[in-house]
């Protein structure tokens, strides 16, 4: 039976990412404006095949307060979930594969006006 968290996937595998691992965090909590970080969100997905395979799409947004900075990591983040992720085990989860379903993009925060690249991703999952 499938119960697995995909954010939880991605944050694991990001934190092994010595260049990455005290960037990528799982809520904004206690964040500081200005501070380079790397957000995860589950924005949808679905079961493809019954109890065997999850489709989930991944959010990630890069805040920081340089916008040369902001896009050099979401490119980071980017190279390392789609050419790298994919046949890895993680926890749990075996990464069958992963998609890219939005490129990351410039996306300013209309709250604290900080640069921010977003990109999205779709990894299909299965129990390792």
């Amino acid at each position: 039976m499938m119960r697995l968290d995909p954010v939880s996937v991605v944050f694991d595998y990001l934190k092994g990412v010595n260049e990455l691992t005290n960037l990528v965090t799982g809520n904004l909590v206690g964040r500081e404006p200005g501070d380079t970080t790397i957000y995860l969100e589950h924005s949808g997905g679905y079961r493809a095949v019954r109890s065997r395979m999850d489709r989930a799409d991944i959010t990630y947004q890069v805040y920081a307060e340089d916008r040369a900075e902001a896009a050099a990591v979401a490119y980071r983040v980017r190279e390392h979930l789609l050419e790298k992720l994919p046949a890895l085990v993680v926890g749990d989860a075996l990464v069958l594969d992963v998609d890219e379903a939005i490129s990351p993009r410039y996306f300013p925060d209309s709250t604290s006006r900080e640069h921010t690249y977003q990109g999205e991703v779709t990894l299909f999952l299965t129990d390792a």
